[in-house]
């Protein structure tokens, strides 16, 4: 025993320690926001902070800093329509597109949420906010909303429209004196030290009067207590009671923002775009352009006397007055509800999408990779050749060279191989458009099998049906019933190198086998599943998605539930194969597998576990389907939306993304993939910093192993088994105790019962 002690001893000085700080903790969530389309910028004391459509990020010029808000890290929507930081200050106002309303401070979100609950009949939207000392007026579709923000509450709700009806506000300003609101009916104001603003008698309306035309008013600033007003692509200023014409040159004006005593314009002119400066006199001082990273510009601030650019294609950019810098985060172009697939830790993401009725979308955004923490893109932006491919909807990676295979629901089909180059199938190829639609190639699924051949669907196509088989040679199918618009979408290929297809509209699934080869037809077998016993049993005909469980089990998702097949290899026998519908135990009621759920999404992970995404949130269920693990929703986690729309995981590290209607974001999750080798295990964190509480994760053991944590003496202290090719532990012994400082060991069992060391584990304690 003592021999073997030592020996344990001696291994555990040879191994090196493992440490990746940016490995993610597992249980911890990130965001994979589109962070390009900047729609507003401002600044507290020492930071600027710009709005994107989805979420906002910060920026310290102090370090070239950035920082990301989002519901990762604690704000509590996604989708926001305006912002507002207090002036010289640090609070900065965030509203949401559902009319939520968060205050930031000190990195932390105080939420207000009394308007978004509120029963107020009419458009409660947030157009705009303005800060005026303690107070931040909201400019909403029914009226102006005045919320105390040191006591971070509604104080007053100001109906300013003729007779007291609701009126849209569009901005809000002040020239210290009066309170100004840009209307549907004109400028309105009002005393801001008046006793009930909330009477609209106590407002008058200015507009059509000293100067000012009728009409509506589309924002308002203020420069040295004067007021300016954006109407008509004309600049109006405010001279003691009278208004004048102060600034119009033909060019479209986005926006008006003063910054540091200057007047700061984002125009447009057809395909030209620029930021007009003039002094707050009126004089202009200068303009500025670039035609890479001035487009379509939304605003801008001057900052520590540097511009500071909002623009919605281009992200935010910064001008020292001499050169550009771009200083949007590393993410993706837009929000993706398209296929996502992993290949050897590269995620690969179809960013377009067709509507609840498969009808194209015209959605340009190409297809995303995401790779060492970097996003990167292909589409018409970068490649021309991809310009006609709109809808991006199915992607499959080729096993052989990593080349990449997408669908597009309208363009065809495209292979970009890594060189970037870029193949189009299309007009003159084995690609048909639909007989509904002539001028439409509608690509919608796309599989690699074990042979690695190329299974592509082909939605309206007469045969829709093709194979790109690994010589290079195609293959057609017709599928032998009769189908509402020829529609086909996801293949996956089971065990049996069965092909399995959702077939959309309510046309069901279907599986094919080509038997012993791809080129004889005369020994293809086909065969549908509808509900009802003897028909396939499937809860329903609207099949959404399907996926191949690690006993070849066929799960289908549709509108109303799951369905598993079971017995695969039995389909095309005597006996055939009937879905069965699981009942699963929740919230201690036991019932059918998500019946009546939309199941959009399921995908399997490295210990069998199914994760379930449907218009309701995503679940995590045992590999036998019989408890949740997991339930995510927007009210009880950082997930982006309910609406989960694809799901895909990253075998090696076991986090899960998710894209939602509202973005994607990820979980990093407990199970693995299995690994062929121990030599790659890797613990983290590790060392274990004092404190820590989280779980410590063991990546790479083999497949479910036995896990044991012991002493450098052999002491056991834990023993778990793995999931997948991860096990997971919480830092304590097999009692519940916190352990000391010290290094443990972790010692592993196989299938084969060989007992093996792969690495150790230091603990830090206080």
């Amino acid at each position: 025993m003592l021999q073997r002690i030592l020996a344990f001893y001696c291994v555990a000085l040879t191994i090196p320690f493992v440490s990746r700080a940016q490995i993610q903790p597992i249980g911890q969530w990130r965001d994979h926001l589109p962070y390009q389309q900047v729609t507003g910028v401002t600044y507290t004391t020492d930071k600027v902070w710009a709005v994107t459509p989805y979420s906002l990020f910060s920026l310290d010029p102090s370090n070239n800093s950035i920082e990301r808000w989002s519901k990762i890290n604690g704000l509590t929507e996604t989708g926001i329509s305006a912002i507002a930081a207090e002036p010289n200050g640090q609070r900065v106002v965030i509203a949401y597109n559902n009319s939520n309303i968060d205050v930031l401070v000190d990195n932390r979100a105080i939420n207000i949420n009394a308007l978004k609950n509120a029963s107020t009949a009419g458009d409660k939207s947030i157009q705009s906010v303005f800060i005026h000392q303690q107070l931040a007026y909201l400019a909403t579709g029914f009226g102006i909303v005045a919320i105390n923000l040191d006591k971070y509450e509604i104080k007053d709700t100001y109906i300013i429209g003729s007779v007291g009806s609701a009126i849209k506000v569009n901005a809000i300003t002040s020239d210290g004196t009066f309170l100004y609101a840009a209307t549907q009916e004109g400028i309105k104001k009002a005393p801001l030290s008046g006793v009930n603003l909330a009477d609209f008698r106590n407002w008058q309306l200015i507009s059509g009067s000293n100067g000012l035309p009728v009409g509506q008013v589309q924002s308002l600033a203020s420069v040295q207590n004067k007021v300016l007003a954006v109407k008509n692509d004309s600049l109006w200023l405010q001279s003691g009671n009278s208004w004048g014409l102060f600034y119009r040159d033909g060019w479209t004006i986005k926006n008006c923002t003063v910054s540091n005593n200057s007047i700061l314009l984002t125009e447009t002119n057809n395909n030209m775009a620029r930021i007009v400066v003039l002094t707050a006199t009126g004089s202009f001082d200068r303009a500025i352009t670039d035609a890479q990273l001035i487009r379509s510009p939304r605003q801008a601030i001057i900052f520590q006397n540097e511009f500071y650019i909002a623009d919605t294609l281009t992200g935010l950019s910064n001008f020292t007055g001499t050169a550009f810098n771009r200083l949007s985060p590393d993410a993706p172009l837009s929000i993706a509800t398209g296929s996502m697939q992993f290949l050897h830790n590269t995620l690969w993401v179809a960013a377009g999408g067709v509507s609840a009725n498969w009808e194209p979308l015209n959605n340009k955004n190409g297809v995303f990779q995401f790779s060492n923490n970097t996003w990167g893109y292909f589409n018409g932006s970068r490649f021309p050749a991809l310009d006609t491919l709109t809808d991006l909807v199915s992607v499959a990676i080729d096993p052989t060279n990593e080349s990449v295979w997408t669908g597009s629901f309208g363009g065809g089909l495209a292979n970009i191989k890594s060189d970037n180059s870029i193949t189009i199938f299309k007009q003159n190829s084995v690609i048909k458009p639909a007989y509904f639609n002539l001028s439409s190639y509608r690509v919608s699924g796309l599989c690699f099998d074990a042979e690695n051949n190329l299974w592509v669907a082909n939605y309206g196509g007469d045969d829709p049906v093709h194979v790109k088989k690994a010589d290079g040679t195609w293959r057609s199918f017709i599928i032998p019933y009769a189908m509402v618009e020829q529609a086909v979408s996801q293949i996956v290929v089971d065990d049996n190198n069965q092909k399995w297809m959702v077939l959309p509209k309510a046309n069901g699934l279907v599986c094919f086998n080509h038997g012993q080869s791809i080129d004889n037809p005369g020994d293809d077998q086909w065969k549908l599943y509808h509900t009802g016993k003897g028909n396939g049993n499937l809860p329903d005909n609207n099949v959404l998605c399907i996926a191949k469980d690690k006993n070849n089990f066929i799960w289908a998702g549709t509108s109303r539930g799951i369905g598993v097949i079971q017995c695969p290899q039995q389909v095309f026998t005597n006996q055939g194969c009937d879905a069965v519908l699981p009942i699963v135990q929740q919230d201690n009621f036991a019932g059918y597998l998500f019946r009546d759920e939309q199941v959009q999404a399921i995908v399997v992970d490295g210990a069998d576990r199914k994760w379930v995404g449907t218009q309701n949130g995503v679940w995590l269920i045992s590999a036998d389907a019989e408890k949740t693990i997991y339930r995510f929703t927007e009210s009880n986690s950082p997930l982006l939306s309910n609406d989960v729309k694809q799901i895909a995981i990253d075998g090696k590290t076991g986090e899960v993304f998710f894209a939602t209607a509202k973005g994607i974001c990820s979980f990093r999750s407990t199970a693995t993939e299995t690994t062929e080798t121990h030599n790659e295990a890797l613990v983290f964190p590790n060392p274990v910093p004092p404190g820590y509480t989280g779980t410590i994760a063991i990546r790479g053991v083999a497949h479910n192993a036995i896990v044991k944590i012991t002493e450098l003496n052999g002491r056991l202290v834990y023993q778990t088994r793995a999931l997948g090719s991860q096990a997971i532990w919480n830092g304590k012994d097999y009692k519940g105790r916190t352990i000391s400082s010290g290094i443990y060991l972790v010692l592993t069992s196989d299938e084969t019962h060989q007992q093996k060391l792969v690495t150790k584990i230091v603990f830090i304690q206080k």
